[in-house]
């Protein structure tokens, strides 16, 4: 019997009571194994209706849980309910965030086919048709709590999947309230609600991994733990890597502009993002000016002794403090006891650095308006000097460049590990697709192997569905062995 069989046949072997019937599973302490099995055979039989369901039905409940996040008035819940609950972020940068990414990735699914037949290549004699991957098990963090679950949530519902959210407990709240504007606008297009659930209160790490071993598909986005949980949970898994992300500052760099767009970057939503810049490397020959010009924008540049004051508020026994974490440039300063620079109202704090690694933190990921400033006398010593960092963390994720030199991007691809590389964009905004480039829109980026990844694109739809191909006969052409051999045997003989 395959894997996916044995969960068919373990979770139906629980009686699917009713949705609002899992609180109180939880509740009455029933065990995890339990408590997961009873939602996910809810989800089975969801499912199993949906699948039958037309390409314009799936469109129309794609529809439906996009509008339960974009309409103003819900939108404005959800973003108020994650701040307050998480403590992280600001309501403004949530607001445009759930609207933009939500637009974004309904233009990417716009008149997409992924119901029945999708490709037919008559000169192959290929034929793909689209299958659901069954029950999706949505692993997202408090970061999103609202942006992040509906991505997935669309994702899935466009192929064909029910779908069970697995919030991280600070975001518990924010998806209940995204799922019942959801389950409301589903119920006008008809299909069950059950197609989308989440786990019953309180979220613990025993149902979490629970879920996953029940599912047929992880996808998980969040702590590097929740990652690797994933991936060793006996399912099918799409996790991404930790952020880290870089950016080089070339001599041929417009400065003011580049200096927008970072600050822009670096402050959205308080840098909650995974694609924010936590490090710049400036050349020698525009060091000052980059300088003066991130100063322009708010950007304030710590003495020796306030970095070490703020090292110290920052950092607690090794591990980044969630006293700063997602919070704005001026309450980190106060909590630090940098009365200066509070006073200045900093949109960002700027820290100069010389080193990498685990004695020097602020070459890590910080989660926070806290920009890391280093110098390199060429552009091939900064390419060298985001190598190290990437080599302390951040591996796969992206890097960002501001040049002029068309061929600079080019040298990052062939040589860095990253999968993406973007070029005189604020970073945050365009690494997760924007409507200036050509990236799809989603809040999870796969980072390779390099970041410990089975894939190396922003996660999408095509990770949320099966293929099955139909090979029917075509013309033999049988290739000579001259033609394949023919230049190897030239230059190195038989």
């Amino acid at each position: 019997m395959s894997v996916q069989a044995q969960r068919h046949r373990q979770s139906s072997g629980i009686d699917a009571t009713p949705a609002s019937s899992s609180t109180s599973l939880a509740n009455e302490s029933a065990s995890p194994e339990r408590i997961v099995a009873a939602v996910v055979a809810r989800a089975r039989a969801a499912q199993r209706e949906y699948a039958r369901a037309d390409q314009a039905t799936v469109d129309a409940a794609v529809a439906a849980a996009a509008w339960a996040i974009m309409a103003p008035a819900r939108n404005r819940q959800l973003a108020e309910r994650a701040v307050a609950d998480t403590g992280l972020g600001n309501v403004d940068d949530k607001f445009r965030k759930n609207h933009r990414k939500t637009l974004g990735l309904l233009r990417d699914l716009h008149g997409l086919k992924t119901v029945g037949v999708i490709n037919v290549d008559a000169a192959s004699g290929i034929t793909e048709i689209a299958r659901p991957v069954g029950v999706v098990a949505a692993i997202t963090p408090s970061t999103n709590p609202a942006a992040t679950p509906a991505n997935k949530i669309i994702n899935a519902l466009k192929g064909g999947n029910a779908v069970i959210v697995a919030p991280s407990p600070k975001g518990q709240g924010a998806c209940e309230l995204l799922l019942s504007f959801i389950h409301a606008e589903l119920a006008k297009v008809g299909v069950p609600a059950d197609l989308v659930q989440m786990l019953p209160a309180p979220v613990s790490k025993a149902t979490t991994s629970e879920l996953m071993r029940q599912a047929d598909l992880v996808v998980a986005t969040g702590s590097q733990a929740n990652v690797r949980m994933a991936y060793t949970s006996g399912t099918p898994a799409f996790g991404v890597g930790a952020g880290n992300v870089a950016s080089i500052i070339d001599a041929s760099a417009a400065l003011d502009d580049a200096a927008a767009k970072i600050a822009r970057s670096k402050t959205f939503d308080n840098a909650t993002s995974c694609s924010s810049e936590n490090s710049v490397v400036i050349l020698d020959a525009v060091y000052s000016a980059m300088l003066a010009a991130l100063a322009a924008h708010g950007g304030v540049l710590l003495t020796a002794g306030e970095k070490a004051q703020l090292q110290d508020v920052m950092w607690q026994g090794g591990k980044l403090s969630g006293r700063v974490t997602g919070q704005d440039a001026r309450r980190i300063a106060e909590l630090a006891g940098l009365e200066r620079v509070s006073a200045l109202q900093p949109t960002m704090l700027l820290v100069e650095e010389d080193g990498v690694g685990a004695d020097f933190p602020f070459s890590g990921e910080k989660l926070s308006p806290v920009l890391t400033v280093y110098r390199a006398r060429d552009f091939a010593a900064a390419m060298a000097r985001v190598e190290q960092i990437y080599d302390y963390m951040g591996a796969g994720h992206s890097v960002s460049l501001h040049s002029a030199d068309a061929g600079q991007a080019l040298q990052l691809g062939l040589q860095l590990p990253v999968a993406r590389v973007i070029v005189n964009q604020a970073h945050c905004l365009a690494t997760g697709g924007n409507f200036d480039n050509g990236l799809p829109f989603s809040l999870s980026m796969g980072c390779g192997t390099w970041g410990g990844n089975n894939f190396s694109e922003n996660l999408g739809w095509r990770q949320y569905i099966n293929i099955t191909r139909i090979a029917t006969p075509i013309a033999e052409q049988v290739p000579s062995e001259a033609a394949l051999l023919g230049d190897y045997f030239a230059r190195y003989g038989k």
